[in-house]
Parts: C-alpha cells; structure tokens; sequence
C-alpha cells in the first residue's frame, strides 16, 4: 500500500514535471528541434498523470518512461564530457533524470499472474 501511495506522488510530481515543459515549447527563443522533443515530454506527462488512477494497468508506460530517464540521463552524461560551456546543466538534467529512473523501476507495480483459465 505504501508503495503504491509513493508510485502515485511520484507519477504525479514527474508527470507535472513533463507537463511543464509545455512552458517552454511556446518560448520564441526555444529551437524547433527542442520544441518538438519537449512536446513529447509534455504529452508524457499527460499519459503519467492519467495513470495515477490505475498504475498497474499503466505498467508498460511507467516502464517506457524509467528506462527512456535512463537512456536520456545517460546520453547527457556523456555530452556533458565533451560540452564544457553545458557541462553543469548537463549534469544535473543527468542526475535528475537518473533519479526519475530508478525511482519509478524501484516504485513499479509488481507484474500479476495471469489467470490460466482466461480464454
């Protein structure tokens, strides 16, 4: 129960974290590239808040948004060795992308057995 509880506050601040990109988007100095990428993330955070109410039908998409934390995190990690004007950004986004990763791996819900019986 209290795992469940955790998952849900944390569906909800990440999912409000995406949302929040939609900020961004509208902002005449944000690239078209960047417009697109954080308008991914913003529908994101629609589907994250939607699952609130039934996370274990959401697995697949809890899922999918832990490891592509994770890729992302990582991708930065590796920029920020070679960006030294971004570095700082660039780890921090890594750091907190990361915790956003494991947070939901650790958080997600268990995997039922399914029926035999279903037909």
């Amino acid at each position: 129960m209290i795992r469940e509880r955790a998952l849900r506050i944390v569906l909800v601040v990440v999912g409000l974290f995406f949302v929040a990109f939609a900020y961004i988007i509208f902002q005449p100095q944000t690239s078209k590239v960047m417009q697109m990428f954080l308008g991914v993330y913003a529908t994101l955070g629609v589907f994250l808040l939607i699952a609130v109410r039934n996370p274990a039908a959401n697995r697949s998409l809890i899922a999918f948004t832990a490891w592509s934390s994770l890729v992302h995190a990582a991708i930065m990690a590796v920029q920020s060795i070679h960006a030294d004007s971004e570095r700082e950004h660039l780890v921090a986004a890594a750091a907190l992308f990361s915790v956003i990763g494991f947070l939901l791996i650790a958080l997600s819900p268990v995997a039922r057995p399914q029926s035999q019986n279903r037909k």
